[in-house]
């Protein structure tokens, strides 16, 4: 039964979703395995450059994998694929890191592998190609705790089960009042809730928050700041030097920065209350030194270029760091 009275709760969001039309999950890692299971997948290759909870999302499926390695600019390394089209069971799953890949880039891969499954964790903004099936990351762009989109290239009905994110909100709502530091074990708890959760329906708290949201102003600002981190920090950029680097088209997750002594400036940079983190440890962990994936998850800085600053704060991050990598 309906309740009607009592006190108020949080404002119903009148806005509109930045893709209202997509399949709305808890998790990107559940909505990539539900979708690969959905669509017969019995072997994916997959890239070593990989958060491991996506791996063991998949490996729960009983999904045979073969590992690929990257070349430096982010594409597969055709020799860890087959060379022939993939058969109707087989999948390939294409990261696309800090949106460094482009529309052209991705598209020439779906046609010349044919059954590919994209990961635009790091690229909210950057309409995956239509028909093509594709997962979007919610919480690693914006202010919730749960939450991914998934673009599915034949019908599926979503699970029956919500998720409920009431109860996860504390860090969120505390960083906005107070510090990061005070709530940091709080964000980690629930972080480390979201192990082997299965597929659930984005929680209802989630997606009346994204209602909310002013995606046109994010993504301006976000580009924005990129572009200054980029004027300043471009010839310290490995990356760049190396010619494996592009301005995304559109609100960019983070700047991507690849230096010699990255452990080294992320300690430097947290004792300055700038916290830069180090996305795919794991991989750093499991790749020997002087491999792509070792290299790129150990020593890329992802410096925060979000909507949640102004340019003056990047030209204060840069001034900051442009010390530690000029020599």
């Amino acid at each position: 039964m309906k309740e009607i009275g009592g006190y108020l709760e949080l404002e119903r969001m009148r806005g509109e979703e930045y893709y209202p039309d997509l399949m709305k999950f808890n998790l990107g890692r559940s909505a990539a395995a539900f979708f690969l299971e959905a669509a017969g997948c019995r072997h994916l290759y997959l890239p070593l450059f990989m958060c491991a909870s996506v791996v063991e999302a998949v490996s729960a499926l009983h999904i045979r994998i073969s590992r690929y390695r990257l070349t430096a600019d982010f594409l597969p390394d055709p020799r860890d694929l087959p060379d022939r089209p993939l058969q109707d069971d087989e999948w390939l799953y294409l990261m696309n890191p800090y949106g460094l890949l482009e529309d052209s880039r991705i598209i020439g891969i779906g046609k010349d592998r044919g059954q590919v499954f994209y990961d635009f964790t790091h690229a909210f903004f950057q309409r995956p190609p239509a028909g093509m099936p594709a997962v979007a990351s919610v919480r690693k762009f914006f202010g919730v705790t749960d939450g991914a989109l998934l673009q599915s290239d034949r019908p599926l009905s979503l699970p029956q089960e919500q998720d409920y994110s009431c109860g996860r909100f504390t860090h969120i709502l505390g960083r906005y009042e107070k510090t990061a530091g005070e709530f940091y074990r709080q964000m980690l708890d629930n972080a480390h809730s979201y192990e082997g959760a299965p597929a659930l329906r984005m929680s209802a708290l989630t997606e009346n928050l994204l209602r909310g949201i002013d995606y046109e102003a994010a993504a301006s600002a976000r580009l924005a700041n990129f572009k200054v981190l980029d004027e300043l920090l471009n010839p310290y950029n490995g990356l760049a030097r190396e010619g494996h680097f592009r301005t995304p088209d559109i609100g960019p997750f983070a700047y991507p920065m690849l230096v010699e002594n990255a452990p080294e400036i992320r300690k430097e940079l947290a004792a300055r209350k700038i916290y830069v983190p180090q996305y795919w440890s794991d991989v750093a962990s499991d790749n020997p030194a002087g491999s792509v994936e070792h290299r790129y998850a150990a020593d890329i800085l992802a410096l925060p270029c979000d909507h949640r600053y102004k340019p003056e704060d990047m030209e204060y991050l840069a001034s900051q760091l442009r010390p530690m990598v000029e020599g």
